[in-house]
């Protein structure tokens, strides 16, 4: 389906009034999707669907998965944390997860950044080199 230039700008609108300090406000999102379906607008169809991809995409950016070998101890979690809020700010949701394919290293995703310092994509690196 394809959203007018007006319910992009509409939903842009939808989604600024919902954040708060530059954070998203699960119960002021609730209330404008409500909001939209009693009112009805016309093109409510693109308003809503342009808002919930706007939506996932500030969801996304806020979230953080950590991946290491073996399970990180609460000293370098902390340090990882605090670095990770340093350069996204703070409301960041972070998760730690183990995955033993990586050999040694990290892997940390927030959003669509990726950074990558584990021994399985140095040797992945490598063997595209060769």
């Amino acid at each position: 389906m394809k959203i007018s230039k007006q319910a992009r700008r509409d939903a842009k609108e939808l989604f600024r009034s919902c954040t708060v300090n530059e954070l998203l406000d699960e119960n002021r999102v609730r209330q404008a999707v409500q909001q939209v379906i009693q009112r009805k607008p016309r093109g409510y169809v693109g308003i809503l669907s342009h808002f919930q991809r706007l939506v996932k995409l500030d969801v996304a950016r806020r979230t953080a998965r950590v991946e290491s070998a073996v399970a990180l101890p609460e000293l370098l979690q902390a340090n990882v944390r605090a670095n990770l809020n340093r350069l996204y700010g703070a409301g960041l949701n972070i998760s730690f997860s183990e995955r033993p394919s990586l050999i040694g290293g990290m892997r940390v995703q927030v959003g669509s950044d990726v950074y990558d310092g584990s021994v399985e994509a140095r040797l992945a690196g490598l063997t595209e080199g060769l």
